[in-house]
């Protein structure tokens, strides 16, 4: 077996290819996250993201190397419909946020977001031999939380009446993922993942993950 790696060449499911994302994606984002419905189930903020603030976030969370962020493609038309991302590694610990955004609304249920985050998933723990992964989701946000509990996230708390949507006060649910969970749900691999060519990411997370899979398995 070959050295692990940060970053995937792609993440190729049956629905679904996971690839780098490109600087000419930050089109896409400037759709989404200006879209009103779609940042009602990402953004604290009550609004869509201006234009500035969409760049800098794509330049750091799209682009950046301290998140390893993927985007997520229609396998059949190669269609862009959404982005993916694994953020905050602690290597001391083998963990990480997950986050995943799907832009395009007419993707929206259609099980693309649940086999993307299913590949993610493998990634981490197959690939990267994390041991757990977090991530929080809004309560009005049901459709999303079906999905994660899909892939094996369990409810593990709640912060009370977090955000204000709608006129009234809804809670922010926590949710996680053990390597023990993942391996009990499906022993098969969850994806074909080839690795970067090039090696893998630069900066924090680059040093981090290293010093992360030295250690584990």
């Amino acid at each position: 077996m070959g050295p692990r790696r940060w970053f995937p060449d792609a993440l190729t499911g049956e629905r679904v290819v996971l690839r780098r994302h490109a600087p000419e994606n930050l089109r896409a984002f400037e759709r989404w996250y200006g879209d009103p419905e779609v940042v009602r189930l990402t953004r604290y903020q009550d609004g869509p993201m201006r234009h500035d603030e969409i760049e800098r976030f794509f330049a750091a969370r799209a682009l950046g190397a301290d998140s390893l962020s993927m985007a997520i493609h229609v396998r059949d038309t190669d269609r862009l419909i959404g982005t993916c991302a694994l953020s905050q590694l602690d290597s001391d610990n083998g963990s990480a946020l997950y986050h995943i955004t799907i832009g395009e609304k007419d993707a929206w249920g259609l099980g693309y977001g649940t086999e993307a985050t299913r590949l993610m998933m493998g990634h981490a723990f197959d690939g990267l031999g994390l041991h757990r992964i977090a991530l929080s989701v809004f309560a009005f946000n049901e459709r999303a939380i079906r999905s994660y509990q899909s892939v094996g996230f369990v409810i593990e708390g709640r912060a009370r009446e977090a955000i204000w949507r709608e006129g009234r006060w809804w809670d922010e649910i926590s949710m996680s993922l053990l390597d023990s969970d993942w391996a009990a749900m499906d022993p098969e691999p969850a994806s074909t993942a080839t690795a970067t060519a090039g090696g893998g990411a630069g900066g924090r997370t680059g040093s981090a993950i290293a010093g992360l899979l030295g250690r584990r398995r």
